[in-house]
């Protein structure tokens, strides 16, 4: 009887133990990014205290950290990133939709993407940069012109992933569908969408991060709110800490966009697994 315990226990810890290290394996990626975060701290912090840099040279963390509570405090942070959160939201909106429909319609005619892709490459040619003041002059330095800004950015990615990703359908699976006689609506759901998505996805997260610098880039030729205004502004002040402070929100805004078309595209894709 007490052999059968141990057995049982032993048994017990070591499908524990298993557990453990499958979810240590499967989950490795995110276990290390607090460790990372605090290992790049650490040594920012030791990089000043060493080099004894004055705070708008490098400032350190827990100057950063305090300037953060601060602008969180009397609103000005909040206030700044909803303006940029808006522009993006917006930008993406406008860019991807278009993205998406003039990618079905040019994935659907290859003569006609043939013509177009041309043009439309060269018109993503020219950096973003150099169409930003242009955008602002013509349609001014408020909201539609950062919108603008974002669209552009994130079109072409999405356009062309969007293209790959109709041409990478079966079309001995059109075939069987068009036996089967499906409309327009039930091919595009049930086999031209699924079948696109994989490739779709990929576009999509680099759409969503350069969203980001879209709005950052508008935001730099002209406006009077956002986190690129507030780069600018610090800039200009040399309060370097409060540039540190909307460097990182860009970051923790770029790195949530991704990670919510990341976990989309994992509850999109299930299928497959």
């Amino acid at each position: 009887m007490a052999y059968e315990q141990t057995t049982t226990v032993a048994l017990t810890s070591q499908k524990s133990r298993v557990r453990r290290v499958g979810f240590v394996r499967r989950h490795a990626d995110k276990l290390l990014i607090p460790v990372v975060i605090g290992a790049g701290i650490l040594a920012w912090s030791g990089l000043v205290a060493w080099r004894n840099y004055p705070p708008f040279i490098l400032p350190g963390p827990a100057l950063v950290w305090r300037k953060a509570t601060l602008t969180l405090a009397d609103g000005t942070l909040l206030r700044h990133t909803q303006v940029t959160l808006t522009e993006i939201a917006l930008g993406l909106l406008l860019g991807l939709t278009t993205a998406f429909l003039l990618g079905y319609f040019l994935g659907k005619h290859r003569t006609i993407e043939r013509l177009v892709a041309p043009y439309i490459v060269a018109s993503q040619s020219v950096p973003i940069v150099a169409l930003a003041p242009l955008l602002v002059i013509w349609f001014g330095s408020g909201l539609l012109s950062k919108v603008l800004v974002c669209a552009l950015i994130t079109f072409f990615p999405t356009l062309v992933s969007t293209i790959v990703g109709l041409r990478n359908v079966d079309e001995d699976l059109r075939d069987l569908l068009r036996s089967l006689r499906a409309n327009r609506l039930q091919t595009f759901l049930l086999l031209e969408l699924p079948a696109a998505l994989p490739v779709i996805f990929g576009g999509l997260k680099l759409s969503v991060i350069l969203a980001v610098v879209g709005a950052v880039v508008g935001e730099f030729v002209g406006a009077d709110a956002g986190l690129g205004f507030l780069i600018n502004l610090a800039r200009g002040i040399l309060d370097t800490p409060l540039m540190f402070v909307a460097i990182f929100t860009l970051i923790a805004i770029a790195q949530a966009l991704y990670w919510s078309v990341a976990l989309l595209e994992s509850w999109a894709l299930r299928w497959q697994r």
